[in-house]
């Protein structure tokens, strides 16, 4: 398709411009550029006089620059078919896809940035003459004017070239004329149109086209004869072009706009209207139906800009000034709007009306400035209802502003009208005191104006009888609200609110299980679950916590359970999921493509359609950045595909992998507030606790676990609480899966606590499975605490335990060094002694033994020969086979009596509920006194020794006097 090429004219300039006049400008141009030249010649010798008058006169030669300048950029841009072009195509699409609109925008931003180049470049010329000037002056002390005066010379004189009136010449009428054929087959097409020979008209106006391209009329006559076939499209085209040819001709923009409204072409309807605001500024009802189409696309900003243009022309005009208002309204401009009516008000008291005195009390009072509200009404009162008194809409308003200013005496006279009449007439405003009655907390005075609506088909709903009752409610009726509420809840079933606060009421009532029922799903909740996607009601967070805080009142920790626990377990499988997505911020091609749409419209069966698209600033800027990532995207691939053929290896198109993947939106969890309401968070350590006391350990520690993981933000207290409780619950399970975190945890807050250390052995010691971090937290914390004696003796342990006594005996003695007086440390390492001198490839075997024994013996004065050393001593010497000895120690623990002692607890097993530990003692089998007693079992292992020796009397006495029941 031939280029398109575009000039700047005159906006009346004739559409028929022929040769001659076309080079007697070439001519014009050339005789001011030879006055340019001459003038720029002229600078140096004139630059001292026009110094003095820069200073005096350069803001207005700078202010008339500009001027020129701003009147460059506000002429039109005219459509011309000149060369080889084909104005035909205009109706078509190019091979490319490409519309020939495109070139003309392209081409007008073009000349609008080569006149804004060139009004540069004069600022700059004209800034570099007054440096020049400056230097001069700061060269010599003073500027050239004062030198010459001094010399005598009088003032000098400037030669004054009568400025050339810059510009085109403009046509004269009849200057351009159409050629005789053409004129004839303009007439012969309009006889053929008048007579019904379509056809053969549109053929003789094509071949005129291509004789006159710039004939507006052409096209103006193919438009109707299209319009006439039928084909709107085609014919909006060709009137599209004739209205570019002619853009003063204000109907037939009009006409345009009217019919890219029927087609719903919102886009081409603004801009059609713009043209035609361009054409005539002063037409307002071009003015009026924009600014009207920006209110119903929400673009408000821009709808005020429109109005406010018609405001300038008409500033007493009511509907205009109300319109302004309202849209800076919508902007929350609350401020301009109120001196948008201000200004009305006071400058045309005639023109204005209670209509805008309405409206501007409500933006006073949406404002909350109720004594400038009441102000303006006062004032309405002097000026137009002299006579009569205030309509029933402003007095409602001005009791409204005095009950908001506390004056409720001064608002019931207001109100007082609204007794007298007929409340169906009024009932809005009856609806509207009660608000605002109910607004401020005058529950009885809104509920008196709510019983009046009583029976009103219009307003007697839903909404009304959940106000009625809060306000009964409020005033503590709570007979008269819970037959409300009910009323509510069976008429809308989703509003929880009015549920819980129902719920509230009955317990106050002491009728619990009535509460619990209005709680409970529905025995057909399955079913309704799937007929929609708004979740049910009972599966909402604050039924389910209220549910389970009245089983838990009850003391039916089972249903508690059941009930809240799900809730909890999908919250924090949700968090988790959030807690990923919420770091990938990069997105998909897709979405960027789909924001790049927002600029094509998708109009690709119209000719000049892709003007600006009509969107928020936001969406524009979102759209601008998604098309310059595209375009980046697209560099990059290309860079890719050459650097994997320049190396030899085949490119392999990846279409972005996340073309067709959905952008992952964050989910809502039942209970949104889990880890950051105070409340919820004690419930979940409730529901731990109580699934602890349930004896289901599993379920507990997996909440812990999912909690500590993903409240990352619920600080060390909380932390330290749930962790502490894990442990608990971890000691009583076989399983340190989920345990173990919290102990190892306790153990690095506190590593020199032996309770600390005990509750850690002992959740990994009576661990079923493996737990495979142990080795290695042990070997940390050994490194990092080297005097740590717990840590040294739990070694040891693992040593034993494993049959490794040289091990164990290593760590012992390492604790042995710095605790040298605790008898548990030495009767360990008597112990490993013993357990090494068993050993077969031992050479010192009785040396060993004797070590062995010396550290028992110490152990044994440590405890002051106590009758647990005693029975220690006497079982290593049955061990290693010296009965004697052994029956001498063990005879020893028979004639001594321990008394018991409170069983060990270790420091979080109190936090169990009150009555969980009796009945723990009771179901392992402890008893509550001689837990401490040692004489048994030195009786039973005595008659053990009596019976290997042969003494089966002795042994069976023995058994008789201290094993009896």
């Amino acid at each position: 398709m031939a280029e398109l090429h575009g000039s700047l004219r005159e906006a009346r300039g004739d559409s028929g411009r022929e040769e001659e006049d076309e080079d007697e400008e070439e001519g014009e141009q050339e005789e001011e550029e030879e006055e340019e030249a001459q003038e720029a010649a002229e600078v140096e010798e004139e630059e001292e006089e026009e110094e003095g008058q820069h200073r005096q006169h350069g803001g207005e030669t700078e202010g008339e620059e500009a001027a020129a300048a701003e009147g460059d950029e506000d002429d039109e841009y005219e459509l011309r078919f000149e060369g080889e072009m084909d104005p035909l195509r205009f109706a078509e699409e190019d091979e490319t896809g490409k519309l020939p609109y495109e070139q003309f925008q392209r081409l007008e931003y073009e000349a609008l940035a080569a006149r804004k180049r060139k009004t540069l470049a004069s600022r700059r010329d004209l800034e570099s003459v007054q440096a020049k000037k400056a230097k001069q002056q700061d060269i010599f002390g003073a500027s050239v004017d004062e030198i010459w005066d001094s010399a005598g010379f009088g003032p000098r004189r400037r030669r004054r070239k009568e400025p050339k009136k810059r510009g085109r010449k403009k046509n004269v009428p009849g200057a351009s004329r159409l050629s005789p054929e053409v004129t004839r087959k303009l007439g012969e097409a309009n006889l053929f149109y008048a007579t019904g020979r379509f056809d053969e008209a549109v053929e003789l106006l094509k071949e005129v086209v291509r004789l006159a391209p710039n004939v507006a009329d052409s096209y103006h006559t193919l438009g109707l004869l299209y319009d006439a076939k039928g084909d709107r499209e085609k014919a909006l085209n060709f009137y599209m072009i004739a209205a570019h040819l002619t853009p003063k001709d204000i109907v037939l923009w009009k006409r345009l706009a009217s019919w890219s409204m029927e087609q719903g072409n919102s886009g081409q309807v603004i801009y059609c209207l713009n043209k035609a605001m361009k054409a005539d500024p002063t037409d307002v009802d071009a003015k009026w139906d924009c600014a009207s189409l920006y209110a119903e696309m929400n673009d408000f900003q821009r709808a005020t800009e429109c109005f406010e243009q018609i405001l300038a022309l008409r500033p007493s005009d009511v509907e205009v000034c109300k319109m302004v208002a309202k849209m800076r309204q919508k902007n929350g401009q609350f401020e301009q709007a109120t001196q948008v009516l201000e200004k009305l008000i006071d400058e045309y008291p005639a023109e204005a009306d209670l209509t805008a005195v309405n409206l501007l009390a409500e933006l006073h009072m949406e404002n909350g400035a109720f004594a400038a509200a009441i102000s303006q009404v006062d004032r309405a009162r002097d000026l137009y209802c002299t006579d009569q008194g205030l309509p029933l809409d402003l007095a409602v308003k001005s009791g409204i502003c005095q009950a908001y200013l506390g004056n409720l005496e001064d608002a019931e006279r207001n109100f007082e009208v609204l007794h007298k009449e007929h409340v169906n007439e009024f009932a809005d405003l009856v609806l509207e005191v009660g608000d605002a009655y109910l607004a401020l907390g005058e529950h009885k005075h809104a509920l008196r104006y709510y019983q009046m609506l009583d029976g009103n088909t219009a307003f007697d709903n839903v909404l009304l009888w959940l106000k009625v009752a809060q306000c009964y409610a409020a005033i503590k009726e709570n007979a008269e609200a819970i037959c409300v509420y009910y009323r509510v809840v069976n008429e809308m079933p989703q509003n929880v609110e009015a549920r819980l606060t129902l719920v509230s009421l009955l317990c106050d009532l002491n009728q619990s299980e009535e509460a619990i029922a209005l709680l409970a799903p529905p025995e057909s909740g399955t079913s309704m679950d799937m007929q929609g996607k708004e979740q049910p009601w009972w599966r909402q967070g604050k039924v389910l916590m209220k549910l389970a805080q009245l089983y838990l009142s009850q003391n039916r920790l089972t249903y508690f359970v059941d009930t809240i626990l799900p809730a909890i377990q999908e919250s924090l499988y949700v968090e988790s999921l959030n807690q990923k997505v919420k770091g990938k911020k990069k997105l998909h091609k897709s979405v960027l493509s789909t924001r790049v749409q927002w600029l094509e419209q998708n109009q690709v069966d119209q000719v000049f359609h892709r003007f600006r698209p009509l969107l928020s600033r936001t969406d524009m800027a979102k759209a601008s950045r998604a098309r310059k990532k595209l375009a980046k995207m697209a560099v990059q691939k290309e860079e890719k595909k050459a650097a994997a053929l320049a190396a030899g290896l085949d490119w392999e198109s990846e279409e972005d992998s996340d073309e067709g993947a959905p952008e992952v939106e964050l989910k809502v969890p039942p209970l949104p507030d889990l880890l950051k309401d105070e409340e919820h968070f004690q419930l979940l350590l409730q529901v731990c606790k109580t699934l602890a006391m349930l004896k289901r350990y599993w379920e507990a520690l997996e909440i812990m676990h999912h909690t500590l993981r993903v409240g990352g933000h619920l600080g060390k207290p909380k932390c330290d609480e749930l962790r502490a409780l894990g442990a608990q619950i971890a000691y009583k399970t076989r399983d340190a899966k989920y345990g173990y975190d919290c102990v190892r945890y306790m153990v690095q807050q506190r590593p020199y606590s032996c309770s600390m250390w005990n509750c850690y052995y002992q959740v990994v010691s009576r661990s079923e499975s493996r737990v495979p971090k142990h080795n290695k937290f042990m070997l940390q914390m050994r490194t990092k605490f080297p005097n740590c004696t717990a840590a040294m003796v739990i070694s040891g342990h693992q040593f034993a335990m494993i049959s490794q006594p040289q091990g164990a005996l290593r760590e012992y003695l390492q604790a042995f060094r710095v605790q040298p007086d605790d008898p548990f440390i030495n009767l360990c390492i008597g112990v490993s002694f013993i357990n090494l001198s068993l050993g077969f490839r031992l050479s010192n075997r009785n040396q060993t033994i004797l070590q062995g024994f010396a550290f028992l013996n110490n152990y044994q004065r440590l405890c002051k020969h106590s009758q647990e050393s005693n029975y220690n001593l006497a079982r290593a010497f049955h061990h290693v086979g010296l009965v004697q000895l052994a029956v001498n120690y063990y005879e020893k623990v028979l004639v001594q009596k321990e008394k018991d002692r409170p069983v060990v607890k270790l420091p979080h097993e109190s936090a169990f509920m009150p009555g969980e530990g009796e009945l723990e003692q009771a179901e392992e089998g402890t008893t509550s006194t001689g837990h401490c007693d040692l004489r048994r079992e030195a009786a039973h292992n005595l008659h053990l020794i009596y019976k290997k020796s042969g003494a089966f009397d002795l042994a069976r006495q023995i058994l008789k006097d201290h094993c009896k029941l």
